[in-house]
């Protein structure tokens, strides 16, 4: 595992590491200034695949932090590049909104109802009763079964939501079918995200909040690993797990040079 001092490129979660309820992280700006400043490769990753690289980058722009869209990597994409590696042009009947419709349709992917090569699940605002309904018919006559991320729920202002992993178990429960999961803790989303940027795992660090997620697939992708403590983690969440990070810092503000 490379000491910090060799990493030349850097993967790092959004929510919980970059920012917190559209709220900066303190040093997350100073980080990202100094990566863009001295050319350091960098992608940030999330497993959110509502938005567009577009919308996450202007969402983060309002938050204070200056991030280029090419520096993004959604769940949604890393779905996209999957399955063009897969089966280039093909069909996928698409439960999702702009960031997913919009990667499967760049990755050369057609939309359609009509005997799909793939049905894919991904986050939505308002899940349709007729949208699932459609795709356990389709998994049901032999269309395979994908899923962005695992994520049961997604915060609202007054509480816990439904999210993918949750609309995805009511799938199973219906045909008995597993989905393959593409994002987070998935190490072929951190590999994927390596091969945007050019990077080598030997040479790459990842920082992320969640042990269950970040910590895990940056563990089994070979990279170096950053736990930071302004996200969900705390002692007693690290304990619960047999694996380890690199490191565990209070925030992002560690990793700022020293003047």
């Amino acid at each position: 595992m490379a000491d910090r001092s060799e990493i030349e490129y850097w993967l790092t979660d959004m929510d919980g590491v970059l920012v917190h309820e559209n709220h900066p992280i303190p040093g997350a700006s100073e980080l990202l200034a100094e990566w863009t400043e001295s050319g350091t490769p960098f992608l940030v990753l999330t497993n959110n695949s509502i938005f567009t690289q577009r919308d996450l980058a202007a969402r983060l722009r309002a938050s204070g932090l200056l991030v280029p869209e090419q520096a993004i990597y959604t769940s949604a994409m890393a779905t996209a590049d999957f399955l063009k590696q897969q089966r280039p042009g093909g069909k996928a009947y698409v439960i999702g909104e702009a960031g997913l419709t919009t990667a499967m349709h760049e990755a050369g992917f057609i939309m359609t109802e009509r005997d799909p090569d793939f049905v894919v699940l991904g986050e939505t605002r308002t899940y349709s009763f007729d949208a699932i309904t459609k795709a356990i018919r389709l998994i049901g006559s032999g269309s395979r079964f994908i899923s962005t991320n695992p994520d049961a729920t997604g915060p609202s202002a007054e509480g816990p939501l439904p999210a993918t992993g949750a609309v995805a178990a009511l799938i199973t429960k219906a045909t008995g079918m597993e989905p393959y999961v593409v994002g987070k803790p998935n190490p072929m989303m951190f590999r994927s995200a390596m091969n945007r940027i050019g990077a080598h795992s030997e040479k790459t660090a990842m920082i992320g909040d969640r042990m269950d997620t970040d910590i895990v697939a940056g563990i089994e992708a070979g990279l170096h690993t950053i736990l930071v403590m302004s996200g969900i983690s705390d002692e007693a969440e690290i304990v619960r797990y047999p694996f380890r990070p690199d490191e565990i810092l209070t925030s992002v503000a560690d990793l700022l040079r020293q003047s």
